[in-house]
């Protein structure tokens, strides 16, 4: 009897094997999907958008801040922002500025107006709460493809949107992430979901992105993006009101040494 136990154990985990699912990751898939994206979304040259960001707590309270984020785009290289605060009080004057790198480490700065002093963001910390949000420092980097590797993972629907599912690992140093699944809608190429593992690969947290709008045509922008912690209850929204492109700035607007006088 024992020994058709084990003939019986045997099978049945063979049987197992064979009829449990295997998810095959597919690299070039992945990287054609994250080119189509950046594709899209190329010749925008620059912008100005008017934002509302929301900070919640795991109890659900609130507070609001008042800013503005500028952007360039670099033609063969990360894009160049902006970001300033204009209120509660606190904050009024704080001025963050970033250069985003395709393969170098991006340069960042930030200018703290109560302190009235121009602070750099070090790769390591890179990983930190940007203004005690849910959001990362390098999470206000801009996407570009030498940032990642890709798998595309499998096509699945949602919002009844038809996605594709695509994992992607940061290659730069001092991530704090693993790894970001992402929802791309396959009708415009557009990230609707993101997934953020931590180091120790269990997941962080969610952004759901909404309320696109198309631009010039072309160029579609999320108004509403919603980062949510899965492991503390906090969450922050940023709520897009005005958004304008071929406003003029350049990049002499973007001067870690002006960063002081901003407005």
């Amino acid at each position: 009897m024992r020994m058709w136990r084990i003939i019986f154990l045997f099978f049945l985990v063979n049987t197992m094997l064979i009829s449990t699912p295997v998810i095959a990751k597919d690299p070039e898939k992945g990287l054609e999907i994250a080119k189509e994206m950046k594709k899209r979304d190329q010749g925008w040259g620059d912008s100005v958008a008017d934002t509302i960001m929301i900070l919640r707590s795991p109890d659900g309270q609130e507070s609001e801040r008042v800013l503005q984020v500028r952007t360039l785009e670099i033609e063969d290289d990360g894009d160049k922002s902006l970001t300033i605060f204009y209120e509660p009080r606190d904050v009024s004057g704080t001025a963050f500025l970033s250069f985003s790198h395709a393969i170098e480490p991006d340069e960042q700065w930030i200018y703290l107006s109560e302190a009235k002093i121009v602070k750099r963001i070090l790769s390591h910390n890179k990983s930190g709460p940007f203004m005690g949000s849910e959001f990362a420092y390098e999470d206000m980097s801009s996407f570009e493809i030498e940032k990642f590797t890709y798998a595309y993972l499998r096509d699945e629907t949602y919002n009844g949107m038809e996605c594709f599912v695509v994992e992607q690992y940061p290659e730069y140093e001092n991530s704090g992430y693993t790894k970001q699944v992402v929802w791309v809608d396959k009708a415009h190429y557009r990230a609707q979901k993101i997934e953020f593992y931590d180091r120790k690969d269990a997941l962080l947290k969610i952004l759901t992105l909404g309320d696109y709008e198309q631009y010039n045509g072309k160029h579609w922008r999320a108004l509403r993006s919603d980062m949510d912690n899965a492991q503390t209850g906090k969450s922050t929204t940023l709520l897009i009101e005005n958004i304008k492109f071929k406003t003029g700035v350049d990049e002499s607007d973007f001067n870690k040494n002006a960063l002081r006088r901003v407005r």
